[in-house]
């Protein structure tokens, strides 16, 4: 039964699936939405007084909550505004709260003509949960316009802010996902924007969608990248089968020149592979999985991989959190098997406590592989 105190609505027993795109874990000892650092802070101390750790969850399109749910007061920040103000050379900087939908604020670019977020159009999720994963698509990452990030540090209280420097972004990384995970909690960013910048084509498959000679607004880069998206189930879209996902389950591996051409000589067919610097080589982990035997649609009636894109883990109906991560381990032995490349998840954990690597070789060890199949 929800309760309100002190203007929040605490919802105890609260069942958590409903609030994930994944749609699978266990309940949570209280939920609370929250709309503002003041109603954030309220929570915290009514968390203090039911003697109660805490989570923060965004729009649950990243995580995956364990069957056991969470002993801990789950808190959700909602709404936010964006604020806009012209800086030097046709930059701008950008306000925008942590619960604005991450959708919501490229869309607002794109109508502003502010350039920077165009391809990454489509993305689930809200803005605050946007850098601690460092989000990106078609050839744009957020840390290329993050300034900064205001947070709350959960223990001390205290509002604090940090530089995109200090952040130690890397490849669907930072210092939010590793090792400051659950110490702070995001409430804004800033981006900086360029005003009437030609939109990002870096791209190939992006790119292809245009002429040579065309120069694409960016409304037009962005449609195009919500309908590639979309093609593959990788935006929020309830009448596709495939949409109880976290999107692109496992990030592309980074192995080094030596192993990537390991690969490379023991197949037939192209290897997608990107030179990123310092001996290291980007693979596809869609191919990796692909060319391991798994199709798209591979698993069961419950669990597998998505019908339009092999990266996507999908629950396809009554799924449970230890379906689901019983199948990661499948595919990350699968692909390890084949081709000597470990595959690393996206997602998030929360409630396991376990790291995905603990819990992955734990699960690889007790598999048993017979009851997935290619449909």
């Amino acid at each position: 039964m929800p309760k309100t105190e002190s203007n929040l609505v605490w919802r105890t027993n609260a069942p958590l699936a409903p609030c994930t795109t994944l749609q699978v874990g266990g309940p949570a000892s209280a939920l609370v939405d929250v709309a503002s650092r003041e109603a954030f802070l309220a929570a915290l101390r009514r968390a203090d007084a039911e003697r109660l750790p805490v989570h923060i969850l965004g729009g649950g399109s990243n995580v995956v909550i364990s069957d056991d749910g969470l002993k801990s007061a789950v808190i959700r920040i909602h709404g936010g505004t964006i604020d806009a103000e012209p800086g030097s050379d046709e930059q701008w900087n950008v306000h925008v709260g942590a619960g604005v939908p991450w959708t919501s604020l490229v869309e607002w670019s794109v109508r502003a003509d502010l350039a920077g977020i165009e391809c990454l159009a489509g993305i689930p999720g809200r803005v605050g949960a946007a850098p601690i994963q460092n989000i990106g698509a078609y050839g744009q990452e957020i840390s290329n316009v993050l300034k900064s990030i205001g947070a709350i540090e959960l223990d001390s209280r205290e509002y604090v802010r940090f530089t995109a420097a200090e952040c130690g972004f890397g490849y669907r990384n930072s210092h939010f996902k590793s090792e400051w995970q659950g110490r702070y909690a995001i409430m804004d960013v800033e981006l900086t924007l360029r005003k009437g910048a030609p939109a990002t084509l870096r791209y190939g498959q992006l790119a292809s969608q245009f002429s040579p000679s065309q120069l694409p607004s960016l409304k037009q880069v962005a449609d195009t990248v919500t309908t590639i998206r979309r093609d593959k189930s990788m935006v929020v879209d309830h009448q596709d089968p495939n949409h109880r996902s976290a999107g692109s389950f496992f990030t592309n591996p980074i192995v080094t020149e030596a192993v990537a051409n390991d690969v490379d000589r023991r197949t037939t067919e192209e290897l997608p592979r990107w030179s990123i610097g310092n001996g290291n080589v980007k693979l596809s982990a869609a191919w990796l999985i692909d060319h391991a035997g798994m199709k798209k649609g591979y698993g069961t009636e419950h669990v597998g991989l998505s019908t339009n894109h092999t990266l996507a883990i999908v629950n396809k109906g009554h799924a449970t959190a230890t379906d689901l991560t019983k199948f990661a381990a499948h595919i990350r032995q699968r692909v390890a098997s084949k081709w000597g490349v470990l595959l690393h998840p996206e997602p998030m954990l929360m409630g396991f406590g376990q790291t995905w690597a603990e819990l992955l070789s734990g699960l690889s060890q007790r598999s048993d592989d017979t009851c997935y199949r290619n449909v």
